[in-house]
């Protein structure tokens, strides 16, 4: 189980000991500790069964001093202001670390999209949108799918606030479907990001990339696609997780096998393939790298001292709690922090963002090789001011992308 943790605090938190590092002026630390804009709205939705009900939901922009605010929408029933927040501020130096000319946002609704019928989700997602209008928009504030949405969600998104401009504008979102503007590659580019950026680290740690083993915590968009590249890539694949359980096989799993067990079974549990693993055993599963690739606080100090990889990737936002930090420095565990790892996702959502503006649309090999060029490069200058400062992974790429919204925010001023 995760620690009882705020979010939030955990995330401003580490903000405040990369500020310490940085000896960033008061101002400043005020300024890039608190998001500029926190709009909660009430959500009204008319049910299948004639009912009225009303959800929760808010929309927060962190910082846009390097340019619109971008982030997804998340659709979970765990959803709280604290928790957007926390992700709002990680988009800021995800976007920052990566290099994109974006800063922070998120979204969410506290809903289970799973137990409401597609015409209700559409009705959500119709009526939130009209809630947020004034806040999203191509210049403004870009989101895009999350846990919980999808390609679909982005869609009813664009649709509602293009029939309220009263013309189409595929910029307001990413992550949309292919025939109305996204991007090839897209729904893969969170995995596909992590996978370069584990390559990059077995370079830089002279590791030979032949037998390796991995274990994938979270089987969803992330966590699937990053256990299919990986198994191309000729990674064995030991263990596999999912909000249903746990399956282990030291001689590897086939993910492509198991996807079609979950189509039909709803769950990684159960697979034949493999034997049941205790959920809460799964960070002790021994690997080369293992791939958090769910949701946040779930590496605590109750778990990381069991952790055996060599490499942790994470694919989740927030996954490690600091105090597990402590404990996966001391065991000298290569960290690939979530605002690096996972950065693949916004990145090719700006391609979408980018190839939208100009009406022109780019192969999913240019893509991928954009992609490729974006990941590799922000790991190898993460890499080198962590050598250079005598940091760890982490704290380097805090550092560096504080750096660059601080000094964003110091040429642009503040007004008035």
């Amino acid at each position: 189980m995760a620690e009882e943790k705020n979010v939030w605090e955990m995330t401003q938190n580490r903000l405040d000991k990369t500020m310490r590092i940085l000896e960033l002026k008061p101002g400043i630390i005020k300024y890039l500790r608190e998001p500029r804009k926190v709009l909660e709205v009430a959500v009204t939705v008319k049910m299948d069964n004639k009912d009225i009900d009303i959800f929760k939901g808010c929309r927060v922009q962190h910082n846009t001093n390097r340019g619109p605010a971008k982030g997804g929408i998340r659709y979970h029933q765990d959803v709280n202001v604290d928790e957007v927040k926390a992700l709002a501020m990680l988009m800021t130096w995800k976007c920052s670390l990566a290099g994109i000319p974006f800063g922070g946002a998120k979204g969410g609704i506290a809903v289970d999209p799973t137990k409401l019928s597609l015409r209700e989700l559409e009705n959500l997602t119709r009526r939130y949108t009209y809630e947020i209008l004034t806040m999203i928009g191509p210049e403004k504030d870009i989101p895009a799918p999350d846990v919980g949405t999808n390609a679909q969600v982005m869609a009813w998104i664009m649709d509602t606030y293009s029939i309220a401009k009263g013309h189409m504008v595929p910029g307001v979102v990413t992550g949309k479907p292919i025939p109305l503007g996204g991007s090839q590659g897209r729904e893969e580019a969170t995995s596909r990001g992590a996978v370069y950026t584990i390559l990059s680290a077995l370079k830089v740690l002279d590791i030979n990339a032949s037998n390796l083993t991995c274990a994938v915590q979270g089987f969803g968009n992330v966590g699937g696609y990053a256990a299919k590249i990986l198994f191309d890539l000729g990674f064995k694949i030991v263990a596999l997780s999912d909000i249903g359980g746990a399956v282990y096989n030291k001689k590897g799993i086939d993910p492509y096998k198991v996807a079609e067990h979950l189509k039909e079974k709803g769950t990684v549990a159960g697979y034949s393939g493999a034997e049941s693993l205790d959920p809460k055993e799964f960070f002790s599963v021994k690997c080369d790298i293992m791939v958090p690739a769910a949701l946040e606080n779930v590496i605590t100090a109750k778990n990381a001292a069991g952790i055996k990889a060599r490499i942790l990737a994470e694919g989740a936002n927030a996954p490690t709690t600091p105090e597990a930090d402590e404990i996966l420095n001391d065991n000298k565990i290569f960290v690939i922090p979530d605002i690096l790892c996972n950065s693949g996702g916004v990145t090719v959502s700006y391609f979408e963002w980018v190839q939208g503006n100009d009406a022109y649309f780019w192969s999913k090999r240019k893509v991928n090789l954009q992609l490729r060029e974006i990941m590799e490069k922000a790991f190898y200058e993460t890499y080198d001011y962590s050598q250079k400062n005598k940091l760890d992974m982490r704290n380097a790429a805090m550092a560096l992308a504080v750096l660059r919204v601080a000094e964003a925010m110091r040429l642009r001023g503040v007004y008035p």
